[in-house]
């Protein structure tokens, strides 16, 4: 299966050469399938992202003390293949050759480790930044990460892909005809109830900063909630809930929420919704919960007036393709498999023309910033009123 999935690599060779293409490496590649890392490279390798060329890829995880552990074998096996084509492997950034120009590098780790990772590339040379969600354990240290790179020079976007997704701009696209409506915005993940323990342990940092992060950036974003335009928040007890499990690597006992809704209001008197699940698809003969993986839509005195839904019609049927040829992969890849080129694309584009400012639509890490303090800000708020 990995030998298809990267057979394409060789003849997208000579056409990503042809072109500019910005130098990437990636910080965190984790095991194939089921890392975000991983994902991000394999786009690039199969020249979805032609202003993108993966260089350097490094995992200090599997290229060392996990090489004979979970997903060891299929790291290894990945790497044999990839090598080949030119890739360099790394088990740390300073291994890695610094930049002899503008590089982006991915960052795709534990959110613990993601402040010390992006230190290490500033000061290895590399210039642009793309970091996974949510950037850091705590929004001070993202706020310190914010001004040492800017002091020196260095620029981190934030991998935001709901930014660009079309169920979200369809639905703003619908509020702003509804005077008065209010917004909605439903995120469903795909874990069985015995993975939660698993999730917990590696998400570590909880439902707000990590599964529901996205629809916190979008609310920063586009609604201009943050820290200090929040009026309120309300929270759906009978839709949210909290456990405690234990992981399976550490045996510590982790608790979060594995639903929650709640309702934010701005001081301007304007109402959001999120609702978030991470056992979204848990639904006899696996329905879809609430009819669709994710969905925003728009209300007014209680009415729907409009729901988008992703994926829609026209997408359902490829992502139906994509799973059933990779039925082992997270669900996710194949339900976002565009946006998270749409995401690469623009920035890689944007550094390889040497355009100043930032790329339309992709999340700065002053964004980032915002939505991570806004999730601190709602998080004992919410725990007050469902604990």
């Amino acid at each position: 299966m990995l030998s298809r999935t990267l057979a394409r690599t060789a003849a997208t060779t000579a056409r990503r050469f042809a072109s500019t293409t910005t130098p990437v490496a990636l910080v965190g590649c984790g095991m194939p399938g089921r890392g975000m890392g991983w994902y991000h490279a394999k786009q690039i390798l199969d020249g979805d992202v032609p202003s993108a060329k993966l260089t350097d890829i490094v995992e200090p995880w599997f290229l060392g003390g996990g090489a004979d552990g979970p997903g060891g074998a299929e790291f290894a096996a990945f790497k044999a293949e990839v090598e080949p084509t030119g890739v360099r492997f790394h088990s740390s950034i300073a291994d890695m050759p610094k930049p002899d120009g503008k590089m982006m590098a991915m960052v795709c780790t534990r959110t613990a480790d993601m402040p010390g990772y992006v230190d290490d590339l500033v000061a290895h040379g590399v210039s642009h930044v793309f970091l996974e969600k949510p950037g850091a354990p705590t929004v001070e240290e993202l706020g310190r990460m914010k001004d040492d790179a800017a002091a020196k020079g260095a620029t981190i976007w934030m991998g935001f892909n709901k930014n660009v997704t079309k169920y979200v701009t369809k639905g703003r696209e619908a509020l702003a005809k509804v005077p008065g409506g209010d917004f909605t915005l439903v995120h469903h993940n795909a874990y069985k109830a015995d993975e939660l323990a698993e999730c917990f342990e590696r998400n570590a940092e909880g439902m707000l900063k990590n599964m529901a992060i996205h629809e916190l950036a979008l609310l920063v974003t586009f609604f201009g909630v943050n820290a200090d335009t929040l009026g309120g928040v309300v929270a759906d007890a009978a839709y949210s809930s909290c456990e405690t499990r234990t992981g399976p690597s550490s045996g510590k006992e982790f608790t979060d929420f594995s639903r929650i809704g709640f309702t934010v209001t701005t001081t301007d008197g304007a109402n959001v919704s999120v609702y978030a699940d991470r056992c979204g698809l848990e639904l006899p003969d696996g329905a879809m919960a609430d009819g669709g993986m994710m969905y925003s839509s728009v209300s007014k005195l209680g009415i729907v007036q409009s729901r988008d839904i992703m994926p829609d019609a026209e997408l359902e049927a490829t992502v139906a393709a994509r799973s059933a040829a990779n039925p082992d992969w997270m669900p996710y890849f194949h339900l976002q498999h565009d946006d998270y080129i749409t995401l690469k694309e623009r920035c890689c584009a944007h550094v390889a023309a040497g355009s100043s400012g930032d790329p339309e639509g992709i999340a700065t890490i002053q964004i980032g910033y915002d939505t991570l303090k806004l999730a601190e800000t709602l998080k004992p708020m919410l725990e007050k009123q469902l604990l």
